[in-house]
Formats: C-alpha cells, sequence, structure tokens
C-alpha cells in the first residue's frame, strides 16, 4: 500500500474558540480531516493554537502582575494546550496519542491524525508548524484561520487593504514585524516566516469557514485563499 502523505496544518485558535468552543466548526473539520484520511491517503500534523483564548488570559496575568515576555509567552503555550485538547478529543479514537507538544517526536509517531500544540517561548504554534515541517520533511502548511487571504494591511482597520494570492517570502516579511511578541495577531508569525524561507517552505492559507477550500487545496483542485513561498 502506498504511504499515505503528511500533511501540516496551523489550525488558528479563533476558529476553534472565536468566542466561545464552536463544535460545528470542530465536527466540519474532523469529518473533513477524516474524509482526507480515509479516501485520499492523507495523514495530518494539526499544530492548534490559542487565539483568542490565548490573548485574554495573558492580558489578565498581566493584571495580576508585572509579567515578563517569558511568563506571558507560557500563558499562551498553556492556551493553546486548552484549545488542542479539545480538538483532540474531539478525534475520540482517531487520534490516540496525548497532543504534541515537542516538535522533535514527530517522526516517531504513525498514527494518522496527530494533535499538537505551543512548546516553547519566543514564537507561536506556526513556528511549532514549521519545526515539524523540518522534521519530517515536508515542504508545505496548511494555515486554516478566519480570514479568507493574507493582506497587505489589516482589513479590519483598512476598508482598501488588498489581498494577496500570491507573496514572497521577502514581501511578506516586509509588512510585518521583526520581532516576536507575546499575542501577536499575524497570518504568520516573524519566528515562523523567518524560518519558513529559510527551509523553503510553502504556506497556504485558508479560511476556515469554507472547509471546502481545504478539500480543494489538498486534492489539487483550484481554491480561495493566498500563498506564501
Amino acid at each position: 500500500m502506498q504511504e499515505k502523505e503528511p500533511i501540516i496544518i496551523s489550525l488558528g485558535g479563533s476558529m476553534v474558540v472565536p468566542e466561545m468552543p464552536d463544535p460545528t466548526f470542530i465536527i466540519n473539520f474532523r469529518t473533513i480531516i477524516l474524509d482526507m484520511v480515509k479516501n485520499y491517503n492523507k495523514r495530518f500534523f494539526i499544530i492548534v493554537g490559542g487565539g483568542k483564548v490565548c490573548r485574554i488570559y495573558q492580558a489578565a496575568l498581566a493584571k495580576t502582575i508585572d509579567a515578563s515576555i517569558e511568563k506571558l509567552d507560557w500563558m499562551g503555550i498553556y492556551s493553546t494546550h486548552l484549545n488542542a485538547q479539545l480538538v483532540r478529543l474531539s478525534f475520540g479514537d482517531n487520534a490516540p496519542n496525548d497532543i504534541v507538544t515537542d516538535p522533535s517526536v514527530v517522526s516517531n509517531l504513525s498514527n494518522d491524525v496527530v494533535i499538537g500544540a505551543g512548546w516553547e517561548p519566543g514564537c507561536s504554534t506556526d513556528t511549532d508548524a514549521i519545526l515539524i515541517a523540518e522534521q519530517i520533511k515536508a515542504k508545505k502548511i496548511i494555515n486554516i484561520s478566519n480570514v479568507d487571504y493574507v493582506y497587505d494591511s489589516d482589513p479590519k482597520i483598512n476598508p482598501n487593504a488588498k489581498k494577496l494570492e500570491n507573496v514572497s517570502w521577502k514581501d511578506y516579511r516586509s509588512m510585518i514585524s521583526s520581532e516576536w511578541e507575546p499575542g501577536m495577531n499575524l497570518p504568520f508569525d516573524p519566528i515562523a516566516s523567518h524560518k519558513a524561507e529559510d527551509l523553503g517552505i510553502e504556506v497556504v492559507f485558508i479560511s476556515g469557514k469554507n472547509l471546502e477550500n481545504l478539500k480543494n487545496y489538498i486534492i489539487g483542485e483550484s481554491f480561495k485563499g493566498s500563498i506564501i513561498k
């Protein structure tokens, strides 16, 4: 039997818990993933972010102490663990391992669905996805969030923001900060972006509000989204 193709997904916490946990999204996401496993010979490494939960807890911590960047980072990391456990447990027996927090262990795993979360301070789960790609020598990552494209500026602030369907890492990195800050809200964090450029990894940005786009990309059909490479 042909070996299953590994697919890495950086799943934004904003999709899992936009305000409250979103069981409808989780069910629809699980259905797409398991269909890909069963009918398209794929296996998945899904790294779950913290999203709004992360920022809420970081803000609360900052009000209780003069929190260092490292402590704020750890608070964000723990929030990704909670979100990831929600996703993992929703897969039942299809995701039997506990969540992965150390990217170096993924090469030892053989399950069709592996769920991961934040690892160490200094970056977001985007970087963890890049580190996993490096471990298994993958050259593509799918980033799923609540935005449909990468834009040249924040569309929530600038109504004239231009969507970018294809952009180079050099151009993308020129539009964002080069420094990591806990709770950053960017399409892809600066540490992950720098490492992706060095490794020649392509990242595809797809909105989780239309999961058919995810399937279309995976099976090589036309899709709506952005590609940075």
